[in-house]
């Protein structure tokens, strides 16, 4: 099985890497959005990562503009945004398709490694009264699902867009493989 932590991305200042660079650590890795009902998310998000990164977590964002456009931006405009309207610290990477025929080869093993996530009901049903949802579960739902690694590297859960930085069942799913050794 390929090893997600070193599937090639880029940051958003151009830089190639993987998420290597994290190897040991928990990630939450979020498909995220400029213009997007659920980007208010990012405050939460930034300030769980300043409350959990020490004792090593890191939050990787991937802006994509997969779900009504909502993410139009350049790479450096995105970042703009989250970092002067949000103060985003967390690493934002370089704009990429997480659903689709051209779905980034990192999201095509995070969604086949997840099942359903976790809170999705809700999320679904107002999609879908919107004509906006399929019962595809393979694929990504909307802007800020969530993917939880645990420090082994594996996919240790999968969170429904609306799931918020502070919800108990997110929050309690990061202790926990925050205490696990690395």
């Amino acid at each position: 099985m390929i090893d997600l932590l070193n599937i090639p991305v880029k940051l958003a200042d151009g830089r190639e890497t993987t998420l290597n660079d994290h190897r040991g650590k928990v990630i939450l890795i979020v498909n995220v959005a400029s213009k997007c009902g659920l980007t208010v998310q990012y405050e939460g998000l930034e300030k769980l990562y300043e409350d959990k990164r020490e004792r090593g977590f890191v939050i990787a964002a991937f802006p994509a503009n997969n779900f009504k456009g909502q993410e139009p931006g350049t790479d450096a405009e995105i970042v703009e945004f989250c970092t002067l309207t949000y103060d985003v610290k967390f690493p934002i990477f370089s704009k990429i398709s997480v659903k689709g025929d051209d779905k980034h080869p990192l999201y095509q093993l995070l969604t086949a490694a997840a099942g359903v996530a976790v809170g999705e009901g809700p999320m679904r049903e107002r999609l879908r009264s919107n004509g906006l949802a399929t019962d595809d579960n393979s694929e990504i739902l909307w802007n800020f699902e969530k993917f939880l690694i645990g420090r082994d590297g594996k996919v240790a859960a999968r969170f429904a867009p609306d799931v918020t930085a502070d919800d108990q069942r997110l929050t309690s799913a990061i202790d926990k493989e925050l205490a696990k050794n690395a």
